[in-house]
């Protein structure tokens, strides 16, 4: 039955080696169910609901991936947009975090009409790798940011803006700790490396008496907190805008870039245009679908995890790989004490880690030609000196635009930049906070 279902024989794979895929996966995202209760339950949402719609949404967006699109990529609520909902939209901007889920369900059904129409490989090929490499890696360092924060070893300071914390303090001590652990784990390729790190600093924590014991498993807490409670209307004003349009273009970068790098390594893609794929436009059709699910249930937006290329190294190759997945999160939702017992400075490292692998896009940037490497770094830097994605974006999107004009080479900016660059033009114009 599985065979027919998910096609084995004729993706040259079995029923074992599937599995060992999806545990495999599972293993290297599962960090999230710890992390996202921690960075959405700032907000004032209940962390245990989070924790919950964490879940739900990571086994819901894995198993359309699995049954739908028939890929072995799992799903779960994206790191950088959760940040950005978080200390952003809500933090920053003063919007609730009811209508924070209004942005992401509405985010999410432009995503699912972009890709129906056919819009979304029209900005796909619109905008620049340099900057869609730039984004990747500015996101990183916001996320950089916040984990050092949160680990107490980065502070404010009214003489210089930011300075180093006290690092002999427990926290700050057990996060560095944590951090090396991963480092050192994931350069030994050890499977599930940040998870063992969020752990074992939490185990410690736990013993040395730093934080509280809460117990390892239960009934999965309720979820009614934060179900059903976005706010579609108060998501339509004007203000939040711009959250919309900078969730999209993180999200239709961020699913694409994961899905055809994943799917390339596991051979799904034939050669030719990638967006002409079968399989590709269903997997996106999925991880939008995801995004609008996981709004309901209550968490920032869904995307594929480019951690499944684990899982495809371990020869995963069709959709009962995700099914795993999504099995593993839903038996998760048991071990809600243990969420609920982790300490900020035990996710602060895996943040800081996460941070560490997405700077690596970097390297993908056209250092030679100023007029790419130039809004590249600006996109990069305005994210955490700015505690915003959006304003990262829009100073990269709006200098690449007027960078280009001012060289005489206005040419080789496609009108999807051109669009998204006068977007923010007018967001600042007439939409400041």
């Amino acid at each position: 039955m599985l065979d027919k279902q998910f096609g084995l024989t004729a993706n040259g794979t079995s029923v074992r080696t599937e599995v060992i895929a999806g545990i495999t996966t599972f293993l290297t995202m599962a960090y999230i169910i710890f992390v996202n209760p921690e960075i959405l339950s700032s907000t004032g949402m209940d962390r245990n609901a989070v924790f919950v719609a964490t879940c739900l949404a990571a086994a819901l967006g894995s198993l359309v991936m699995a049954l739908w699109a028939n890929w072995p990529i799992g799903m779960a609520p994206g790191m950088g947009l959760n940040a950005f909902f978080a200390f952003t939209v809500v933090g920053a901007l003063g919007f609730t975090w009811q209508q924070a889920l209004g942005a992401v369900f509405i985010s999410g059904i432009i995503f699912l009409i972009l890709s129906v129409t056919g819009i979304r490989r029209w900005l796909i090929a619109g905008i620049p790798s340099s900057m869609r490499s730039a984004i990747a890696a500015g996101i990183g360092m916001f996320l950089g940011l916040i984990a050092l924060k949160n680990a107490g070893i980065v502070v404010d300071n009214p003489a210089t803006l930011v300075g180093l914390g006290d690092v002999t303090q427990t926290g700050a001590l057990l996060a560095i700790l944590g951090f090396f652990t991963i480092a050192a784990l994931d350069a030994l390729k050890v499977r599930g490396s940040i998870l063992i790190g969020i752990l074992l600093v939490t185990v410690i924590s736990i013993v040395i008496g730093a934080s509280a014991f809460g117990g390892v498993m239960s009934m999965p807490p309720s979820i009614a907190p934060t179900f059903m409670q976005l706010d579609i209307a108060g998501a339509l004003t004007v203000g939040i805008f711009h959250v919309i349009l900078v969730m999209v273009l993180v999200e239709v970068f961020d699913a694409t870039g994961t899905l055809i790098g994943v799917a390339k390594r596991a051979g799904l893609l034939t050669e030719g245009p990638a967006h002409q794929n079968k399989g590709l436009s269903r997997a996106l059709m999925a991880d939008s679908t995801a995004i609008v699910a996981g709004s309901m249930l209550g968490t920032s937006s869904t995307t594929a995890y480019v951690e499944s290329a684990s899982g495809v190294q371990a020869g995963g190759r069709t959709g009962l790989t995700a099914l795993v997945v999504a099995v593993l999160f839903l038996l998760a939702m048991f071990f809600a004490p243990l969420a609920g017992s982790v300490p900020a400075y035990a996710t602060a490292p895996a943040l800081l880690y996460v941070a560490c692998l997405m700077v690596r896009e970097f390297e993908d940037i056209a250092w030679s030609d100023v007029t790419e490497s130039a809004p590249a770094v600006l996109t990069a830097l305005m994210m955490p000196f700015t505690y915003s994605i959006a304003n990262g974006l829009a100073f990269g999107f709006v200098s690449y635009a007027l960078i280009k004009l001012a060289t005489g080479r206005a040419r080789e900016v496609h009108p999807a930049t051109w669009v998204v660059a006068a977007l923010f033009v007018i967001r600042f114009a007439f939409f400041m906070e």
